[in-house]
């Protein structure tokens, strides 16, 4: 009997439980489904580059800003930088669609993406390669601002975020033509 009481505290009270995880979603699709195509950069017939829409919920106690990526680790792309945002104030929970380039948290920074753009740069993956995997993350950060140069490697990110994240929490959309 002592052994079941555990194992139901355990399931109620650990520290992992679901409920306390940062989460992230994105009106525009569920999980592992298809991105519409108004997200895709223009190169896409009928793509408009809007960026998408996203919100998070479970930041971690001691949150003092957000960052945010997105990024293609189809072996084609090679881990193209779709977005990437720093110094997103921990008030903020939320980017609205087509927030990029014109209605983006005041203080957080747009960094360039893979296309030499800075902000937003949809899908657009190669005609016949398949589906690619859109990996949108948020990092809930200790610090409320990141030291990086506008142009920096997703190397570069991930070094600077190194011993900063609190949390995270990641979601994936699919696009292909």
């Amino acid at each position: 009997m002592d052994i079941i009481l555990a194992i139901v505290l355990l399931f109620f009270v650990s520290p992992g439980d679901s409920a306390t995880r940062m989460k992230i979603t994105s009106s525009a699709f569920a999980e592992g489904q298809t991105i519409p195509v108004i997200y895709a950069y223009p190169g896409v017939k009928d793509g408009k580059n809007i960026s998408l829409p996203l919100s998070w919920t479970g930041a971690p106690s001691g949150t003092k800003s957000f960052a945010l990526s997105v990024i293609d680790p189809h072996p084609v792309a090679n881990n193209w930088i779709h977005w990437f945002v720093i110094d997103i104030p921990d008030s903020i929970s939320s980017l609205a669609e087509g927030a990029s380039g014109k209605n983006m948290p005041k203080g957080s920074i747009e960094l360039q993406n893979s296309y030499g753009e800075m902000g937003y740069g949809g899908p657009e993956p190669p005609p016949g390669s398949g589906a690619h995997p859109y990996v949108v993350t948020v990092y809930a950060l200790s610090v409320s601002n990141l030291k990086l140069k506008t142009d920096c490697s997703l190397t570069e990110f991930k070094k600077a975020l190194e011993g900063k994240v609190l949390g995270s929490a990641t979601t994936t959309g699919k696009y292909e033509r």
